[in-house]
């Protein structure tokens, strides 16, 4: 008769902590809402809320609604960010990579610098990232020529108070009911900036000091700019998109799943299932692309521009 395995000890412990952490998780949510509510009853939290009811007026020359090419900007954005968090995670925890890579030092490509080997997995993080950076540029073209760029930037003070408004209806579970197809609400204003105009761009400054692209040999940059401050910054920016992300898919789905959707991917203030659909379309091929994101795969489309090894 065989002796059932037990599991180790260490294994066992990890599953009570992640057990303990979900419920202090859990927990901590509670207590902050019960706060809120609490503190959205009192009388001068509510002449504050009234005085400043979570939004604050657009310019009169901001646009009203999203145009489609908003839509398959978002579609890319999201496809792209996905798989750039989803490779730098295997860049940060992969203790053998499957495969490496070396550029083809010729041709349009060719540099003065001598080509690095990096491990396939770096491969795929600095493709995607290239990717995504080149989408952000032609987003940021076309949101200043069209003027999108006022429904994200703030342009009055005003938009402090409001914030914090919205925080709490939205912390008391009280959820903002306005419409984004006119005008986000203060904190999804300033959210939204900060992703665009901050987190964005530190993700991009911080990724490159620590890619291979950056000179070697720019001693005095470098003393300036040293590599360890890029990878004390570039991780915890990682860490805010997938907050972000995390929040931010929530509230779409928590706060009118439809409406918001036909918003972002249909292009439309209908109360209809089109921008729902093309929502999924997209999520079964980000779906398909992380599960496709395997050295099977990527070695070919590596081989292209540069020579895989194993």
């Amino acid at each position: 008769m065989s002796t059932p395995v037990k599991k180790p000890a260490a294994a066992r412990n990890k599953w009570v902590r992640l057990a303990w952490i979900a419920a202090g998780a859990v927990l901590g949510l509670l207590a902050v809402v019960l706060l809120a509510r609490w503190v959205t009853s009192l009388e001068a939290v509510k002449s504050f809320m009234t005085d400043y009811p979570g939004q604050s007026e657009l310019p009169a020359t901001a646009p009203v609604g999203f145009p489609a090419w908003l839509g398959w900007q978002h579609f890319l954005n999201m496809f792209f960010i996905v798989l750039i968090i989803r490779s730098g995670w295997q860049v940060r925890t992969a203790k053998r990579p499957p495969a490496h890579w070396i550029r083809n030092n010729k041709g349009p490509l060719r540099t003065r610098n001598a080509p690095t080997k990096i491990s396939l997995d770096l491969w795929f993080h600095l493709t995607m990232d290239a990717l995504w950076v080149l989408n952000g540029l032609i987003f940021i073209i076309v949101i200043l020529a069209t003027g999108q760029w006022l429904r994200i930037v703030p342009t009055r003070w005003d938009v402090f108070p409001n914030a914090i408004s919205a925080g709490l209806a939205y912390l008391s579970l009280n959820w903002p009911t306005e419409s984004g197809w006119v005008n986000y609400n203060s904190l999804q204003q300033l959210t939204y900036f900060v992703t665009v105009f901050i987190a964005a761009p530190l993700a991009i400054i911080t990724g490159l000091r620590m890619s291979g692209a950056w000179p070697k040999d720019a001693r005095t940059l470098n003393r300036i700019y040293p590599i360890e401050a890029a990878r004390k910054v570039h991780f915890p920016v990682m860490i805010y998109f997938v907050l972000f992300i995390v929040v931010h898919v929530t509230l779409v789905l928590a706060t009118g799943a439809l409406r918001n959707l036909n918003h972002m991917y249909g292009a439309s203030d209908a109360l209809n299932w089109w921008g729902f659909g093309i929502f999924a379309a997209s999520l079964l091929v980000t779906v398909g692309a992380w599960l496709a994101a395997r050295p099977l795969f990527l070695r070919p489309i590596a081989a292209l521009t540069g020579t895989v090894s194993k």
